[in-house]
């Protein structure tokens, strides 16, 4: 199959393209380095043309208020670059429970790309995602403050984003699922206790201060962002924390 991967060098997607190409497909990344805006909508219909499948791995540039706005713009033009050249199948990643967060900006963008590509014109699945293990250092970054980090006990279900592009390549080189699969991680931990995980792990000395008030995930209430019946990858999070 002829893959065109928007976004297809970047964290998940250039482990797609490795995947896809591995299994004998020709998979094409496509980024503004390699000429194509998705907002502008230059080289889209280049980088679809003779694609059997179109996967949209890009990302909003912030997390804010101006994200649901790349996300509709980006949206019409891959679609109707897909359409135009005859794409028979539409992936997008997008976030487990990102429609039971309406607090949060980007969530309420990414369930409004979803929402975009259901209503539109080419067969399509959506493949949801837990948390990327590969974000935690971000995550601390946000309320660390000396030496302690703040972080509040929501239940996380970290995945490995190894495992994301596997999920990903799969759906993509299957028949439209014309709906969601959810992929997580095997385990769910209180982001508190990720954190002292993490911390540990790395020799870091700080301190994970239970505050039910910071950071991004504060917003979160109850356990939204997990699935205990989703596809489990197999990566657990301290194995992922001990790799080479």
């Amino acid at each position: 199959m002829k893959i065109a991967v928007i976004g297809g060098t970047g964290l998940i997607g250039s482990q797609v393209v490795k995947d896809l190409k591995a299994a004998g497909h020709e998979a094409v990344p496509h980024s503004q380095s390699t000429g194509v805006d998705i907002i502008s909508g230059q080289g889209l219909d280049e980088a679809v043309a003779g694609a059997d499948v179109v996967v949209n791995l890009t990302n909003s540039p912030t997390f804010d208020e101006a994200s649901p706005a790349f996300f509709q713009t980006s949206m019409d033009n891959l679609l109707a670059a897909a359409r135009k050249g005859g794409v028979g199948h539409f992936v997008i990643l997008s976030i487990v429970g990102t429609d039971q967060v309406p607090e949060l900006d980007y969530y309420r963008a990414k369930a409004l790309q979803e929402s975009i590509l259901a209503a539109g014109p080419v067969p399509y699945s959506i493949v949801r995602a837990t948390q990327f293990m590969d974000f935690m250092d971000a995550v601390l970054s946000w309320t660390a403050d000396g030496d302690t980090v703040r972080l509040p006990a929501t239940p996380i279900q970290p995945i490995a984003s190894k495992d994301v592009a596997g999920a990903v390549a799969e759906v993509a080189v299957g028949a439209p699922l014309n709906g969601i699969r959810n992929i997580a991680g095997p385990e769910i931990f209180p982001l508190d206790e990720l954190g002292r995980i993490t911390l540990s792990r790395k020799g870091d000395s700080r301190t994970v201060v239970t505050d039910p008030t910071a950071g991004m995930f504060a917003a979160v209430k109850g356990d939204v962002l997990t699935d205990k019946n989703a596809h489990l990858a197999p990566t657990r999070y301290t194995d992922w924390l001990s790799r080479p």
